[in-house]
């Protein structure tokens, strides 16, 4: 993907993450942490143009919980029409717990897949081994599941340059860089050209960046071709010291944004089309 790609007005997938598996209402009450409330959240992200939905479990405590993502994944196919709904294998680290992104009934079209190991707050420690990235990208290649590749760092980039060696993706490989703080990649204009110069031959880049820089790096990644995440589990703030009041106000702005630089957002099939993923 390039700067030709924007000149061209490649339509922009915008995904939605709405919940995550970290910051709860403690952090900002208009986080959604049940089912139906994560499903009628979703349904106001579709109507503002995102295409996909990254999806995370929670138990009733408010607790991160795979075994959760049926139920909202029922949730979400009752309240929407269309998102492609891409499970989370993350926020956990055995693989027992990541495998239950990719077996619910019916399976999900898209599951992310972290290509590593990363540290994130005071004491959240990701274990994540090369024997479970492989299982992981096995199961899902057999399923027909396309991977969203979480590359939280450079390091990551060659753990996915070695996916590709191995013959374990298809064409087109779909790459969400991530930039942040702890062992994600510096958030910086500069080091955002540096990972999209280095991406494998053959891949579509999303852009996913927490916090402050969600706004200004997903703006970039625009500009520069890529496709672009945002939602309330990077980014709790609507502006400087404003709470968001919602998933769908983040949408809206960044939908905002894209039709004033000229890129229209890709309906749910016409992000299946660009990623390669059956109807």
């Amino acid at each position: 993907m390039t700067y030709q790609d924007y000149l061209e007005r490649k339509p922009l997938i915008l995904t939605v993450a709405t919940t995550g598996g970290v910051h709860g209402k403690d952090s900002n009450p208009n986080l959604p942490e049940q089912p139906e409330e994560i499903a009628q959240q979703v349904r106001e992200c579709e109507k503002a143009g995102a295409a996909i939905v990254h999806v995370h479990g929670r138990d009733e405590h408010g607790e991160n919980d795979a075994s959760r993502l049926q139920a909202v994944n029922d949730a979400i196919r009752a309240e929407c029409e269309d998102i492609v709904i891409q499970n989370t294998t993350g926020g956990q680290s055995s693989l027992e717990k990541r495998l239950q992104g990719i077996r619910t009934d019916p399976q999900p079209e898209m599951a992310s897949l972290d290509m590593g190991p990363f540290n994130r707050d005071q004491h959240i420690i990701t274990q994540h081994t090369r024997h479970n990235i492989e299982a992981l990208a096995k199961e899902m290649r057999e399923k027909g599941i396309k991977p969203e590749l979480e590359v939280f760092n450079n390091g990551h980039l060659n753990e996915t340059h070695q996916l590709v060696e191995k013959g374990l993706l298809e064409e087109p490989y779909y790459v969400n860089i991530i930039f942040g703080s702890g062992t994600f990649s510096m958030p910086s204009p500069e080091n955002v050209l540096n990972l999209v110069r280095n991406l494998p031959e053959g891949a579509e880049f999303n852009l996913l960046a927490t916090g402050q820089h969600q706004l200004p790096l997903t703006t970039l990644a625009i500009i520069l071709g890529g496709h672009v995440r945002v939602g309330m589990e990077d980014n709790l703030y609507y502006e400087r010291g404003q709470q968001a009041e919602s998933n769908a106000q983040l949408v809206r702005r960044t939908a905002r944004i894209a039709e004033e630089l000229g890129r229209d957002l890709a309906t749910p099939d016409e992000a299946r089309e660009i990623l390669g993923i059956p109807e």
